[in-house]
């Protein structure tokens, strides 16, 4: 695979919030999955950002009376921030609002489905709810005529806007998705979108009128109308990589991987690659969809207070943790959090995982081993391991539980076999159990390298230069 160009994305966050622990699950996701094929020698190109745009968010800046780019200016500062705390390594950062960068990408793709005559003007009444910047019918809503996310009945909206004609694609998306040309992971997502399309697709509303929405990218040749989310947010992988200039990277683009969460199916699988059609332009190769993390099986919310924020566990383990409190984080999502369903995490399950596997898992194991080492003059072969981590369909979180289950045979070896006591009547051979145990945890820390990038490195500074670490890496939680 080597010299392979690879294009991974996240969905971007949309700016109106500080990132919550699904969003934490989703990057430390794409950047592992990033590190794994940086690791087998491809040239990966890993971009995640920003949507910004939008009448909630020009709303909620209003409120608080905050000028609306100084507002996301704000939000996009604590997914940075966020990002560098769990050593997610980015290429590019995307930002709607950057108009030097992504205006013209989204621009040159609105006049491609124009010119592709894909783009046509109608006046229309609907439903329109604010929270989920998206036009609703009857059918979407709960018994009470209100939107089921946010529980608000959605405004009625009357106004005249551009269209896309999505409908036409409908039979397309469906032969490029049923042949595997545009893979769905897991299968069960792939065939929820196939249903999907055998009941047939529907235009979209493309724009709204700035008489309504002024925060957002003005509609090309038409002053009183701005881009609606899709072709403004979505060309968002286009735009990062150059589209629109002269720069525009159509070798990476052909082998994309985007990651998203499953409420953004129908998005992702269905209006946008019936954009790209549209615009001649290759789908990505595969789409990702994971779940929803649940709290004691229920949806996370402020109003039933089970919502479990990324920086107040960063908080909690920077204490026993210090510098490695965000590969703690990392760890648990990727240890805790199955990679294509729902996964429930608690406060409870958070620091039983941290003390059964990081504390007296991790931390403990390289202890012991240097301590072997170190007391009874023995080092390591200095071998030249390399990982041979696989990550089969794309599983980071069985690829992780595969690497820890040879961490647990190793402590089980150090257990049963004793070498601190063979040592002692067998010197020749208890050297030789040591050695061991410094190779083997060696190969061990190289797979478990793109899923804790900074403790792997830590362990391996301790090996190669046969030293004790300067404090447990993962101490006790209070």
């Amino acid at each position: 695979m080597k010299g392979n160009k690879h294009l991974i994305t996240t969905a971007i966050a949309y700016g109106n919030a500080s990132p919550h622990i699904g969003h934490a699950f989703e990057f430390v996701t794409a950047d592992t999955l990033s590190r794994f094929h940086r690791l087998i020698g491809g040239d990966v190109y890993f971009i995640t950002g920003m949507d910004e745009h939008g009448q909630k968010i020009e709303r909620k800046a209003k409120e608080q009376n905050i000028p609306v780019q100084e507002f996301v200016d704000i939000y996009a500062k604590s997914f940075i921030d966020l990002d560098a705390k769990l050593s997610v390594v980015y290429d590019f950062f995307v930002r709607t609002s950057d108009k030097a960068k992504h205006y013209q990408g989204a621009q040159h793709l609105w006049k491609k489905l124009v010119d592709a005559k894909t783009i046509e003007k109608r006046s229309y009444k609907a439903l329109y709810c604010v929270g989920c910047e998206e036009f609703k019918t009857e059918k979407d809503l709960n018994e009470k005529g209100e939107c089921p996310l946010h529980l608000v009945k959605p405004e009625i909206v009357e106004e005249e806007n551009y269209f896309f004609t999505l409908s036409q694609f409908t039979d397309k998306i469906k032969e490029k998705i049923s042949s595997d040309e545009l893979k769905i992971y897991p299968e069960s997502r792939k065939n929820e979108i196939m249903a999907l399309l055998e009941r047939g697709l529907g235009d979209v509303s493309f724009s709204r009128p700035k008489s309504k929405v002024t925060w957002g990218i003005p509609v090309p040749e038409d002053d009183t109308q701005v881009m609606y989310v899709w072709c403004d947010a979505l060309s968002n992988y286009l735009t990062a990589i150059g589209y629109g200039t002269e720069h525009f990277d159509k070798d990476l683009w052909v082998n994309t991987t985007h990651i998203i969460g499953k409420d953004i199916l129908r998005f992702h699988a269905a209006i946008w690659p019936a954009m790209l059609l549209a615009a001649d332009l290759p789908l990505p190769k595969r789409i990702l969809v994971h779940g929803f993390i649940t709290s004691h099986g229920q949806k996370m919310s402020k109003t039933l207070g089970n919502v479990i924020d990324p920086q107040e566990l960063l908080q909690m383990f920077d204490s026993p943790a210090g510098e490695l409190a965000g590969e703690a984080l990392r760890f648990i999502l990727l240890h805790e959090v199955p990679s294509f369903e729902d996964g429930d995490v608690t406060m409870e399950t958070i620091r039983a995982s941290y003390t059964a596997h990081l504390a007296n898992g991790i931390g403990n194991l390289t202890s012991r081993i240097m301590k072997m080492a170190i007391s009874n003059a023995v080092r390591s072969k200095m071998s030249d391991v390399r990982s041979k981590i696989q990550i089969q369909e794309y599983d980071t979180n069985g690829s992780l539980k595969k690497v820890m289950s040879e961490m647990r045979l190793l402590d089980e070896y150090i257990a049963t076999n004793e070498p601190f006591k063979v040592i002692k009547v067998d010197m020749e051979r208890g050297k030789e159990m040591i050695v061991y145990c410094l190779v083997r945890l060696e190969q061990i820390v190289e797979d478990l390298s793109i899923f804790m990038p900074k403790t792997s490195a830590k362990i391996l500074e301790c090996i190669r230069e046969n030293k004790m670490p300067e404090k447990p890496l993962f101490g006790r939680l209070a």
